[in-house]
Formats: C-alpha cells, structure tokens, sequence
C-alpha cells in the first residue's frame, strides 16, 4: 500500500521529470541525424593499423569537411552534408595519411526530402503503437468493467508510455546540444523498444489486479478498490525489478563493451527501461486508483 499512499509524490516525481524533459527540447531541441535532415554517410576501415579518432577528426577538419566521426571496430563512420557525397574521393584521400590507408566500406546519401518522409513515418509508428496498445488492453479487459472501466486501463498505460519516452529524448536533447548526439534511426528503434517492454512490465501489473477483482467477485469480497491495488503491486515488485535488472545488466554490457555505434542506443534502452520500471510500478497502477475515485465522485 505504501506506493498507493503516497502516490501524489511520485505524480509530483513524474511530472517533475516531464517537465524538465520538455523544457529540455525547448531550451536545445533535438540533433536529428542525416536519416532525417538529409546528407550523406561513408564509412570507411583500415586493413592493419587503425588511426587514432583525433587523428582522424583532424583530417576531416583539415580536408574541409563538417562531418560527425564515430569509431568502429577496424574504422570509422564520417556523416556530414551532400557535399560529402560530392566529393568523397577527396575525403577518402584526406583519410588515408601516413601509414594509414582507408577503404570504403559503403556510402549512402539521403535527400532532404526522404529525411522528412523518414521523420513523418517514425512518429507515425510512435502513434499506432499506442493506439494499439489502448485497443489491445481495452480488449483484453473487456470483461473487467468495474469499478474502472475497461478502456480506462489502456488509456493509463498509454500515459504511463508517454512519461516513459519524454524522458529519454529529454536526455537526447541535452546530450545533443552537449556532445552532438543524433536523432537517428536506432533512436527511434529504440523508443519502439521501449514501448513494447513498458506495456509489458505495466499489463503484468494490470493482469493481476485483473484476477484479484475476479477473485474478490468469485468469492464476494468487498476489498476497496486501492487495497486490490496495492496488493496486486506487491505481488508484481520481484518480477518488475528482476526483469528489469537483467535487462541492465545486458545493456551495460552493450555500453561498456560495445563499439561506439551502439553505445547512445544502449543508453536510450536503459533509461527507458529504467523509466518504464518505474510507471509501472509508481504511476500507472496509482492512476487508476486516481481514476477509480474520481468516477466514484462523479457519481455522487
């Protein structure tokens, strides 16, 4: 009971972390990729020994070039502007210095206008996979219509995804005004991720108070609606944090152990997880708790 109790603190929490989220992409906006503002992508290896990334930032300034650099297992990935494109050959000379020899490895140029197209489509899956989540979960509680009603339950598991992906691209938008982190496709990937471990980790929650109703209601007990709740939460703590954990322990090693290129989609995964957790457990339940008392008052 004690998160049913206390619950306006963890809305305050929640709303807090929300706010600072938006305020964030207000105050720095976000730092979309060349998948999405156009430009183009080479990357690039080397057969024996690999420069340094400084080195290679360098030549890349020098050569004349604005472009990001991220380091791969036996190279590197240059993504700038069209004019990369343009003149690749000339970039490819100002990699190869020294005893250092580059070989490309692949080149994609996107336009401005696919950029948007990609754009448009990715907050397009955003909203159907909510919009199929509410669905999914008034369907399957269909037959559990009191005290809340059915619909209600996606509904709240559609706020709780809502907090669960405002907070990662808060952070994206401050480490993009800080260290250049991008906007890409692997971000958008994974804020689809997290969506679908969120709703997860939020229906085993709903699921049990779904059968701890039905079992009132089979053996007519008139448990208030909040202690069905907090009971239901209790039962569900191990597993949420379990399940959470190793999901941590994955993504640190994917941060820790893993190339560059991984590492930002790593850290999305984890904040998401880490706030997915936490709706689950701290906002979406006591929301329909919220809910259940204000359709009782609204009765009266």
């Amino acid at each position: 009971m004690f998160v049913i109790k206390y619950r306006k603190i963890f809305f305050g929490l929640s709303t807090l972390l929300i706010v600072a989220s938006i305020g964030a992409v207000a105050m720095f906006g976000l730092n979309y990729g060349i998948e999405f503002t156009g430009g183009a992508i080479i990357e690039v290896s080397y057969e024996e020994k690999v420069p340094a990334l400084e080195d290679v930032e360098s030549a890349v300034v020098e050569a004349g070039f604005s472009a990001r650099v991220q380091e791969t297992d036996r190279g590197f990935i240059i993504r700038g502007q069209d004019h990369i494109g343009e003149e690749r050959d000339l970039l490819l000379s100002a990699l190869s210095f020294g005893e250092f020899s580059a070989v490309e490895e692949r080149f994609n140029s996107i336009g401005p206008s696919i950029g948007d197209e990609l754009k448009s489509k990715a907050l397009i899956a955003i909203a159907v996979v909510a919009l199929a989540i509410i669905l999914f979960i008034a369907y399957v509680f269909r037959r559990v219509s009191k005290p809340v009603s059915s619909w209600r339950y996606g509904f709240t598991a559609t706020l709780a995804l809502i907090h669960d992906i405002t907070i990662p691209v808060g952070l994206f938008a401050v480490l993009g005004f800080y260290i250049g982190a991008e906007i890409d496709v692997l971000f958008v990937t994974a804020l689809l991720a997290i969506l679908g471990f969120s709703v997860n980790d939020t229906i085993v929650v709903f699921d049990r108070i779904r059968e701890n109703l039905r079992v009132n209601e089979e053996d007519n007990l008139k448990e208030p609606f909040d202690e069905v709740v907090g009971r239901s939460l209790k039962q569900t703590y191990v597993r949420s944090i379990n399940t959470s954990l190793t999901t941590l322990f994955v993504l640190g090693a994917l941060y820790f152990l893993g190339g560059s290129v991984t590492q930002l989609f790593a850290l999305v995964l984890a904040v998401g997880v880490i706030a997915g957790t936490y709706s689950s457990i701290f906002l979406a339940s006591p929301i329909i708790v919220e809910l259940e008392k204000w359709q009782k008052r609204k009765k009266i």
